[in-house]
């Protein structure tokens, strides 16, 4: 049976996000050159699409009895799971949220009270609704709530576990964990690279190690977490450092394919070894989208400044296909689609 996936994504985005290893890290360049980078890496075969959100939505968080509600202030251009979830994205105003596996998250039990919200709407809540991480985190304090988890789509049994990232256009970043049920927030520039398990502050812990050797001679080279984590933070800091988009561009992929997981390479027993699908450059600055699929030859990329965020102005899509394996090229902004013309088969 067919699903509508405007109705799926604009309306409800109820059932589980995923995501397995992956990397995430900021490029704080010169003359305000940001940049976001991240690697989604996968253990299976996913339908990820490009989707544009204008202003005005009217959202509710999916999860039940006291489920958020809001309207979006920002427009975005996100990146789905499975076209039920939003693992990543960035808003009209450079707020970037990217949604990365972590065994260790422990969610909170039902107060009877708090308000909550579906892990599938977790990023996209903050890119609906927030300019800076400082805003976010403000608020977040003032007006918590609750996130609740699903099974990942197609794996019955297996519970979604993700930790969340922030960064905007100032360089600003945020991880945003779920740890014995209570939510911990690193909030700060520093806070730049982020991998998996295990929690962030043992990840820092262990990333310290590291300051007192010599990068040039050698660095920790497996794909495991932890070292994945150690080479971004060093690679982002030594790579060119250009306020020309290009270059700094260049430097953003360099360091993620440095971290990615060669492609084929998966181990069912180790949830943070899964083959790398796919990889997205956020340019905060210049509002540019830039995406390569592992099986694809080209870089595309996707102008926010092209795109029609007025409210009213519908919900549209870039059918990228399975792993993103439909070929694009050059500027894409003009080939998306209205959401309603396409319709998908949904995940079991």
């Amino acid at each position: 049976m067919f699903r509508s996936l405007a109705l799926t994504l604009s309306l409800s985005l109820a059932a589980a996000p995923f995501a397995d290893a992956c990397t995430r890290v900021v490029y704080h360049g010169p003359e305000g050159r940001v940049l976001t980078a991240r690697s989604m890496d996968w253990s299976m075969p996913m339908v990820s699409n490009l989707w544009v959100f204008p202003r005005g939505m009217t959202r509710t968080g999916e999860a039940g009895p006291r489920s958020l509600e809001w309207t979006s202030k920002y427009g975005s251009l996100i990146v789905s799971g499975y076209d039920i979830a939003t693992v990543d994205g960035m808003n009209e105003a450079g707020l970037v949220a990217n949604m990365l596996w972590l065994v260790s998250s422990d969610y909170p039990e039902d107060d009877g009270k708090t308000p909550q919200m579906s892990l599938a709407l977790w990023a996209q809540y903050f890119m609906d609704n927030y300019a800076t991480v400082a805003e976010a985190v403000a608020d977040l304090e003032a007006n918590p709530f609750n996130v609740v988890t699903k099974d990942v789509p197609m794996q019955p049994g297996k519970l979604t576990t993700v930790h969340l990232s922030l960064s905007d256009a100032g360089g600003d970043s945020a991880i945003l964990e779920w740890i014995n049920g209570e939510l911990i927030v690193h909030h700060g520039r520093e806070f730049n690279v982020m991998t998996n398990d295990p929690p962030y502050d043992q990840q820092l812990a262990l990333a310290s190690y590291w300051k007192g050797v010599n990068p040039r001679e050698v660095l920790p080279g497996t794909t495991r977490a932890a070292d994945r984590f150690v080479r971004a933070g060093t690679y982002i800091d030594m790579v060119v450092q250009s306020d020309d988009p290009r270059e700094a561009a260049a430097a953003a992929f360099s360091v993620i394919r440095n971290t990615s997981v060669p492609y084929g390479i998966t181990t069912p027993d180790s949830p943070n070894l899964s083959t790398t699908r796919w990889r997205v450059v956020a340019d905060q600055k210049d509002r540019l989208f830039y995406v390569e699929s592992a099986i694809s030859p080209n870089v595309f990329w996707v102008d926010l400044k092209q795109l029609d965020f007025a409210e009213g102005s519908g919900v549209r899509l870039l059918d990228l296909g399975m792993d993103m394996g439909n070929i694009h090229s050059g500027e894409v902004s003009g080939e998306f689609v209205p959401a309603e013309s396409f319709r998908f088969e949904p995940a079991e």
